[in-house]
C-alpha cells in the first residue's frame, strides 16, 4: 500500500495487532508497525503517542458515549438504570469489533504493562461516570458504587463475549450480567 492510501490510522491499528500477535508487545517497533503499514515513522507518531496507544486511543471516545449516555438519561432514571443504559451504548458500539476485540484482549493479557494500563482506563471511566452520576444529583457514595459496579458489570460481560464461542452479542451479555448483579444484591 502507498503512503496517499486513506485509513492510515487504521491501517497502523491491523499492523500493530498482527505484529504484537506474532512477535509479542515488547518486541515489535514502532518502526516495524509503521513499515508493515506501508506508512512512516513520522505517520506513526502523527497517530499514536507510542505504540500502547495503538490498544488504548479510542478510550476517550468510550468516555465520551458513557458520559453523554448518562447525561443525558431521563430525571426519572434510577442511577443503576442510567449506568446500564451508557453500558449497553458502549456494547453496541463495540459489538461490531467482536474480532479485534479478541485480538486486543490477548495481547493486554500477555503484558504486565498493559493490564495495567487497562485497569487505569477502567478505573478513570468508572470515576467519570461517577462524576457525572454526582452532577445529576446522586449522593457521593452512591455515585461511586453505581459507576463502579457498572464498569464491574461491563468487564465482566466484556470477557464473556470475547470468550464465549456463542454469537450472543455484547450489549444481551450487559444485560445477563447486570439482571444477576440485581439479582445477588436483591438476596435471590
Amino acid at each position: 500500500m502507498g503512503r496517499w492510501e486513506p485509513n492510515a490510522r487504521g491501517r497502523l491499528e491491523r499492523a500493530a495487532l498482527e505484529l504484537y500477535s506474532e512477535r509479542g508487545f515488547e518486541q515489535t517497533t514502532v518502526a516495524e508497525i509503521a513499515k508493515r503499514a506501508g506508512l512512516t515513522e513520522r505517520t506513526f507518531f502523527r497517530h499514536f503517542a507510542d505504540k500502547r496507544e495503538v490498544l488504548f486511543w479510542g478510550a476517550g471516545s468510550l468516555q465520551d458515549l458513557l458520559v453523554g449516555t448518562v447525561a443525558s438519561a431521563p430525571d426519572s432514571a434510577a442511577p443503576i438504570d442510567a449506568v446500564a443504559a451508557a453500558i449497553e451504548a458502549a456494547g453496541a458500539l463495540l459489538q461490531e469489533r467482536r474480532d479485534y476485540a479478541r485480538q486486543r484482549q490477548a495481547v493486554i493479557a500477555a503484558n504486565v504493562e498493559l493490564q495495567e494500563r487497562e485497569l487505569i482506563k477502567l478505573a478513570s471511566l468508572a470515576s467519570a461516570i461517577a462524576g457525572t452520576l454526582r452532577q445529576r444529583g446522586v449522593r457521593d457514595l452512591a455515585a461511586s458504587l453505581t459507576a463502579e459496579a457498572g464498569i464491574a458489570v461491563f468487564r465482566i460481560a466484556f470477557e464473556r463475549w470475547i470468550n464465549e464461542t456463542s454469537q450472543r452479542d455484547f450489549p444481551q451479555l450487559i444485560r445477563e450480567s447486570l439482571d444477576e448483579l440485581k439479582a445477588v444484591t436483591a438476596g435471590k
